[in-house]
């Protein structure tokens, strides 16, 4: 007898019903961020729909997603040329000031400023989105994209004097605060976000939202800077010693031991122009120190920058020399108040690591090497950088405050 096989036939699959793009699971949607190749592409994917712009609020890695594209330059003595400004409401005289975006440097970007804040008040500094600014210790934060502003509580210090204890001299407030900046620990809308001011002998600290700073003195310790690395606040001063800032329980500094300087700062006489500044990479909290030779030893002075990572893996911590910054591009402004910022892997849109983007007005930027890199130019005009304190708001880099948002 002859047995028949049996032919086993499924039936059809079972299909979920297909979804619309409104309802892309927020997975999906945050593994698309890191296939944009623009601040534009961003924009565009963000107000696509409000399910979208949600997911981009509720990515779990902002800090990640910011590296992944290249910052915004904002140009203030650069006018914007566009056929419909925003309206002003007859409220306020607004510059429109030209922004390039790296990634894509024919799309036409701007911002718009108070011409008055630009005018009378100082930049003490851009942060999570927003540029603050002060005068005589009144401070105000503004965002450059929306035009919604903030306006903490007038600092509490003397109108007339503010004390450098660092130098033992009394200085007027109006010179004084040619030294202050100030930063953000979070987006404006955190719960938990504090606008940092600092002065040359003291650190301020506003709870967003509440009515009254608080206030700690830092004798002897005159900071330069404030970045934010791996959940803390680092502080460097204008000796390159570095602390821990702590918020709470109440508002304090605890200092970094290290064993050593970087070798090009720890030799202060052999006459070269010295600059240096932190800036976070991934993991990894670096210096950079720039060495200008003195006119007065060459006629055709050099500059380097050289990068030293910190080791903190070991107690007291220690600088490490490094002789280039693999995939990684730094972006600068020319005060020292503006946010150094990084980038990982810029080939893919178009940029070169290794690299130092110095921001301008006319070239809006110039490119230098790092460490051992070779700057890409050979134009002596585009050979030097500088960086300094200064009177006026000066081209800098910032990511818009999206980048930031908080997922409601």
């Amino acid at each position: 007898m002859q047995r028949h096989s049996k032919l086993c036939v499924s039936g059809p699959p079972v299909v979920s019903r297909v979804q619309g793009w409104t309802e892309l699971p927020d997975d999906l949607l945050h593994s698309i961020f890191s296939r944009l190749g623009s601040f534009r592409d961003l924009l565009a994917f963000a107000a696509t729909c409000p399910s979208w712009r949600a997911a981009f609020s509720s990515h779990p890695s902002k800090s990640t997603l910011c590296t992944l594209f290249p910052p915004l330059l904002i140009q203030p003595n650069v006018l914007a040329h566009v056929s419909h400004p925003l309206s002003n409401n007859g409220h306020r005289n607004l510059r429109t000031c030209k922004v390039i975006d790296p990634a894509n440097q024919n799309t036409t970007l701007y911002c718009q400023i108070d011409e008055e804040t630009l005018q009378t008040m100082r930049c003490a500094g851009p942060s999570y989105g927003q540029l603050i600014f002060c005068k005589r210790g009144c401070c105000l934060v503004v965002d450059p994209f929306t035009g919604a502003q903030v306006s903490p509580p007038r600092l509490p210090f003397s109108d007339d004097y503010e004390k450098l204890t660092c130098s033992r001299i009394t200085l007027r407030l109006a010179l004084a605060e040619y030294y202050y900046s100030a930063i953000l620990t979070a987006p404006l809308a955190s719960s938990n976000s504090h606008l940092l001011f600092r002065t040359c002998g003291a650190l301020f600290a506003w709870p967003v939202g509440s009515d009254s700073w608080s206030e700690v003195r830092c004798t002897g310790v005159h900071m330069e800077q404030i970045v934010e690395f791996n959940g803390q606040f680092i502080v460097m001063d204008i000796r390159q010693r570095i602390y821990i800032l702590e918020l709470a329980p109440q508002l304090g500094l605890q200092e970094i031991m290290t064993i050593n300087l970087p070798p090009d700062l720890a030799d202060d006489t052999d006459g070269s122009f010295k600059t240096s500044w932190l800036v976070v990479c991934g993991d990894m909290l670096l210096m950079v120190v720039q060495v200008i030779t003195s006119l007065e030893y060459t006629d055709d002075p050099t500059m380097v920058s050289t990068l030293h990572r910190l080791d903190m893996s070991t107690e007291p911590a220690k600088w490490v020399a490094m002789e280039k910054l693999d995939d990684w591009a730094v972006f600068i402004g020319e005060d020292l108040r503006s946010t150094p910022f990084s980038c990982r892997t810029p080939e893919r849109w178009g940029g070169r690591s290794k690299c130092l983007y110095y921001a301008d007005n006319s070239p809006p930027w110039s490119v230098h090497g790092l460490g051992n890199e070779r700057g890409p130019s050979d134009d002596p005009d585009l050979r030097y950088y500088t960086r300094s304190w200064c009177n006026k708001m000066q081209p800098l880099w910032v990511y818009p405050s999206m980048f930031y948002s908080v997922a409601q």
